[in-house]
């Protein structure tokens, strides 16, 4: 059996040198603009055709779409509407990137802390530039809240600011560590199962669940992954 931990490995596929600077189109590359293209892809299939009775097809995307829709709006509030094309990428973003790494000899980049790191790090640029420029400098006083003896800024203050910048690091770590486990414990499996050969026919339907169950992670880590964006661009907005 392979070691599960080579679905993992970043290569290259194009090498590309710019004065020192390594800016090969990887595998990890290739995902994430394939990533893009099925998100634009299945969304123009199912909304292609805009009847006044949906058919099934319109009625499955519009269903995603009011279900984010929703989503955005309970977690923002007021002014949803401006950062809901934001929301919206990035669940279709990191749920293809989920997704297409359960198909063999594939890809995962949403494995990886620099693609989702940068996504969180976006999602936390966004909030700090709508807090100022909703509330001005007094958006610093989220991380010294009213009520709060003078004499205790020196511990809060601190606390706040990690607090606050321990964001992105959790909704990054959550994610990468959710598909590493579950790609892992997909790969052994399904190793044990090649391993058996004929035998392996019975084993073979737990992988099929696995890889059901698999697929509903990869729908709830994306729509975990959305919520606490939108959740934390609220906080932005509605900060006082």
């Amino acid at each position: 059996m392979s070691n599960p931990l080579h679905q993992f490995e970043v290569k290259q596929l194009i090498p590309i040198q710019v004065n020192g600077i390594d800016l090969s189109f990887t595998n990890a590359s290739l995902f994430m603009v394939l990533s893009v293209i099925c998100g634009l892809g299945i969304i123009w299939l199912l909304i292609r055709r805009q009847l006044l009775i949906p058919n099934t097809a319109q009625s499955v995307g519009e269903a995603i779409f009011g279900f984010l829709h929703t989503t955005a709006r309970d977690c923002i509030g007021d002014g949803y509407e401006k950062f809901f094309p934001f929301i919206f990428s990035v669940f279709l973003m990191v749920f293809f990137g989920n997704f297409l790494g359960l198909f063999p000899y594939s890809f995962t980049f949403t494995s990886q802390l620099a693609p989702i790191g940068a996504f969180a790090l976006l999602g936390t640029a966004i909030s700090v530039v709508v807090g100022l420029k909703t509330h001005g400098l007094k958006w610093f006083h989220t991380f010294f809240p009213a009520g709060v003896p003078v004499l205790m800024a020196p511990i809060i203050i601190p606390i706040e600011i990690f607090s606050f910048l321990a964001k992105p690091f959790s909704l990054t770590v959550r994610l990468v560590m959710n598909m590493i486990v579950g790609h892992i414990l997909l790969k052994i499996i399904a190793g044990f199962v090649y391993s058996l050969g004929a035998a392996g026919v019975l084993p073979l339907l737990v992988v099929g669940v696995l890889i059901l169950f698999e697929t509903f992670i990869a729908l709830l880590q994306a729509y975990i992954y959305t919520t606490l964006t939108s959740i934390y661009i609220g906080e932005a907005v509605h900060s006082h």
